[in-house]
């Protein structure tokens, strides 16, 4: 008969894998939608308007509902879940509402009035002769209530997640997917400037998000009716792990920030480049790092409200373990094969052979940062969980100077040698300063023994690099030139990319279990 501890070993697996699965779904919704984007934008001014318009609420999002605020939130609600009443679980879900949903559109007002200034502020390479400010100011105005919109969606999200109900959150960003998809097919063209349709389509999608979890709220019996409550001692423990964390995550978003700036001075088309590259490096990322911190999380505060830290370095253990197997050939696939994705996702209408060329460049740069963006993503938890904030935030500024003097004196020396692919230094910059937050987030956890050394796993990673060298050495020796897959049709490109990415996936697999390893030393396992 199954023990209730097996029983939780096993529902953090399947966790996993229902927030994989669901972030597949979305993430090939997205991958059509950038197909799209492609076709009808290319690396044009509209599309590098378009991005810089939709990334400052995204920045903002990322602040408010998956960054300071999150951090704060999941950790004080599992507490309340735990040890209170459902009613005053409800109490405290009713007083987060109303507080951030104020705060929330306060801040959304001012950002449509000021919307001229946010974008020479963020993007001050627009400000010239070729209309990029202008509509990307334009475009603002209609993307910056997304942050209302995607925040409370987040709050909504976080409280299905500490419920144990994945697969609704999971699903939601397929929603943006859609709405963006429809508005480039049908409204877009309809318009006299038809880059203003994704604007449209971005502000329309954020509210239908919402609007599509509070169902899933009422089963639960949290549907909130929202109150201004900031006296409530549970927003105030929230504020007060928010502190640091609200400088941490504000890190990260500045990395981003002083990215976009460079992009933007070092010519048209530069973010734009850097857009496509990021989104296929994000898919990797979102299947595996983000979908196991995202499972994690709740549990490890859980753990940690019940005092069961042995079990809580049990659960980083597995993380690390499983992150390694999935991601370093992740990584290895995303950099040999950064050519052929690009050619075959990408390449057509408005996105010609060159534009293939130079994202590719972008794509093999992030590739080597994947490991350190996922382990970011993967270990950032145990301390978010143990309501530690301040240390991530010494770590983000470190890595925020690396990058700035890395990704600024690069950007400078490419542009000055006249070579065109500039925004390869930005993305290396990147992929460096994620590498090094990963390593000190590391280092920071063994000190504490968070992270313990287990038995076997010596063994375990050099299993893995013998079954990856084996993989590598496949993929070097029979992967064709770009003008070979630039000849193909859009079908046989796909189909030859499917076949390289299957037989390297089965060369790793038969090589692991060649080499003894069963797929029960992946599965998480409670004492």
């Amino acid at each position: 008969m199954p023990t209730k501890n097996s029983k939780s070993s096993a529902t953090i697996l399947n966790s996993t894998i229902v927030v994989s699965l669901m972030t597949f779904v979305s993430r090939i919704f997205g991958m059509i939608r950038d197909i799209i984007f492609a076709r009808f934008f290319g690396i044009s001014l509209a599309m590098d308007a378009f991005i810089v318009a939709n990334r400052i609420p995204n920045m903002l999002r990322r602040f408010f509902a998956e960054g300071a605020f999150n951090q704060g939130f999941v950790p004080v609600v599992s507490d309340f879940k735990e040890g209170k009443s459902h009613e005053e679980v409800k109490y405290l879900v009713d007083s987060v509402a109303g507080t951030l949903g104020l705060i929330l559109f306060v801040i959304t007002l001012i950002g449509v009035i000021i919307s001229p200034i946010l974008i020479s502020f963020v993007a001050p390479g627009f400000i010239g002769d070729d209309d990029r400010f202008e509509l990307a100011t334009a475009m603002l105005r209609y993307t910056f209530p997304y942050l209302l919109f995607i925040s409370l969606t987040a709050f909504a999200g976080s409280l299905l997640n500490t419920y144990g109900r994945f697969a609704v959150p999971a699903f939601t960003p397929v929603i943006l997917n859609i709405v963006l998809i429809f508005f480039v097919l049908f409204i877009s063209p309809s318009l006299e400037n038809p880059g203003m349709g994704l604007a449209y389509g971005v502000f329309c999608a954020g509210l239908i998000q919402l609007i599509f979890q509070l169902p899933f709220l009422s089963k639960i019996k949290l549907l909130p009716k929202p109150r201004w409550n900031i006296a409530h001692k549970g927003i105030k423990r929230i504020m007060k792990l928010m502190g640091p964390a609200v400088f941490g995550s504000s890190i990260a978003q500045v990395n981003i920030l002083v990215s976009g700036i460079i992009a933007s001075l070092i010519g048209a088309g530069k973010i734009s480049l850097l857009y496509y590259s990021d989104r296929i490096m994000e898919l990797p990322l979102s299947l595996f790092g983000i979908a196991i911190a995202t499972v994690t999380l709740p549990y490890l505060s859980r753990l940690y409200s019940n005092n069961s830290m042995g079990k809580f370095s049990d659960a980083m253990n597995w993380s690390i373990r499983i992150a390694c197997t999935l991601i370093i050939p992740a990584a290895i696939g995303l950099f040999v094969l950064a050519e052929p994705i690009i050619a075959a996702i990408f390449y057509g209408g408005m996105f010609d052979s060159h534009d293939v060329f130079l994202t590719a460049l972008s794509l093999k740069a992030f590739s080597i940062g994947l490991i350190g963006f996922s382990f970011v993503k993967i270990l950032s938890p145990a301390y978010f969980a143990r309501k530690d904030t301040l240390t991530p935030v010494k770590i983000g500024i470190y890595c925020l100077l690396l990058n700035i003097i890395l990704g600024s004196s690069s950007a400078y020396y490419l542009n000055k040698i006249d070579y065109e692919g500039t925004h390869l230094g930005l993305a290396l910059s990147i992929s460096v300063a994620a590498i090094l937050n990963a390593g000190l987030l590391f280092s920071g956890l063994k000190k504490k023994n968070i992270i313990k050394r287990l038995p076997g796993f010596k063994e375990f990673i050099v299993k893995l690099l013998i079954a990856n060298s084996f993989m590598l050495i496949f993929l070097t020796y029979t992967i064709q030139p770009l003008e070979w897959w630039l000849g193909l049709e859009v079908l046989k490109r796909f189909s030859w990319l499917a076949f390289f990415i299957l037989v390297s996936v089965g060369i790793y697999v038969l090589i692991l279990s060649l080499l003894g390893m069963k797929i029960k030393e992946l599965r998480f396992q409670e004492e």
